[in-house]
């Protein structure tokens, strides 16, 4: 097992990709204040190989675990899972960690969270807990059903989540992804809303393991369809040979997580309303939406500290006061969206590199010299 291995500092715009909006200090999911994240990649060989991780989100840091957040899902296709959701559109708000890792691990990682809340927020964990626990397929690269991942590993990653710069990439639960036929992974961005003296900050971290290589899009560039890079996942070879009579593989399929916060107070209905512009980052990227992918969307205030508390034994009638943007001013958030999950897709692509997996399987990183010459 390792911890939070960097895979390099090149980033999207270092590469020439332009970009609208202002990013903040770490053009990052932590600029957030108080939010934290912490990985754990999981990569070995042998015969089960390791090609997988977790990657944990702590909303307010470890001290607040179990503060509630007005939260709001969205989902563009649902063949995916992110656990905790029905709590969520039930109530508007969740009170725990988010995680993220590989299709078949969901189950360790929720036990996992919901063992270390146990000791982290013993008060919460006494009550109930619904952990929100996200998925992506790696059953290209990695061992799916070898059970490699297991509750220790999320307790792990959550005891690893600090602020800062964040590697993205071969990262955590991103480790054994694929995106538009290249390598993919973990990626985030950030973007600063300003109106008037105030100002707050909208992060984007994401699990991308979507699209097909045609058709990937880098800055209107349509670099899917130039690429020189092999395409060893998007041929019907390997998927004939393990799967007989299934047919070819389908491009495109597989699966983004996005989780999007803010410190900027809002509603339940206005986090959905940011969750629902999570497609149009996407799609700004080239993606249409795969019939066999799951994109599920997560988008969360830190602000109201203290406020949405769901604890038993509250006296009937006990009323909260929240404050929230104005509807009429919430435009510029979903800009910011919007921006910062096309950053953080590219960041993946272009923080991921070159892997090997299981059985030979191999998956090839974006070629940075054919962006750059595209912005030449």
């Amino acid at each position: 097992m390792t911890l939070d291995i960097p895979t390099g500092t090149v980033r999207a715009r270092d590469l020439g990709i332009p970009f609208d909006g202002e990013p903040g200090p770490w053009n990052a999911i932590t600029d957030v204040p108080g939010l934290e994240v912490g990985y754990v990649t999981l990569v070995s060989d042998g015969p089960d190989a390791a090609r997988t991780g977790v990657t944990a989100i702590l909303p307010r840091g470890r001290d607040k675990a179990g503060m509630p957040c007005a939260a709001g899902v969205a989902v563009l296709n649902g063949n995916g899972e992110l656990t905790g959701r029905s709590w969520i559109e039930e109530a508007g708000q969740f009170q725990t960690p988010v995680a993220i890792t590989n299709s078949h691990a969901v189950g360790a990682v929720h036990r996992g969270v919901d063992r270390w809340l146990a000791e982290h927020d013993p008060a919460t964990a006494a009550q109930w807990m619904l952990p929100v626990v996200g998925e992506t397929w790696d059953g290209y690269l990695n061992s799916i059903n070898a059970d490699l991942v297991r509750p220790e590993h999320a307790i792990a990653a959550l005891d690893a989540a600090a602020s800062g710069p964040l590697a993205e990439g071969n990262v955590g639960g991103g480790t054994g992804m694929n995106c538009y036929g290249f390598k993919g992974g973990t990626g985030t961005a950030s973007r600063i809303v300003r109106g008037g003296d105030a100002s707050w900050t909208v992060g984007v971290l994401l699990q991308a393991n979507f699209g097909s290589r045609h058709e990937l899009r880098v800055g209107g560039h349509p670099l899917g369809r130039t690429s020189a890079a092999p395409n060893p996942m998007e041929t019907t070879d390997w998927f004939e040979r393990e799967v007989a009579g299934a047919g070819p593989a389908v491009p495109g399929a597989g699966s983004v997580i996005v989780v999007v916060a803010t410190d900027a107070p809002l509603l339940p209905d206005q986090c959905r309303a940011l969750a629902r512009r999570v497609p149009l980052g996407l799609a700004r990227t080239g993606t249409t939406g795969s019939h066999f992918s799951g994109d599920i969307f997560l988008a969360f205030s830190t602000a109201n500290e203290g406020a949405l508390a769901s604890r038993m034994g509250v006296p009937t009638g006990t009323v909260q006061t929240l404050e929230h943007v104005s509807w009429g001013g919430i435009d510029a958030f979903y800009a910011a969206v919007v921006e910062a999950v096309e950053e953080a897709v590219l960041n993946a692509l272009v923080a991921a590199r070159d892997m090997v997996g299981r059985d030979g399987h191999a998956s090839y990183a974006l070629p940075h010299d054919e962006v750059r010459a595209a912005f030449a």
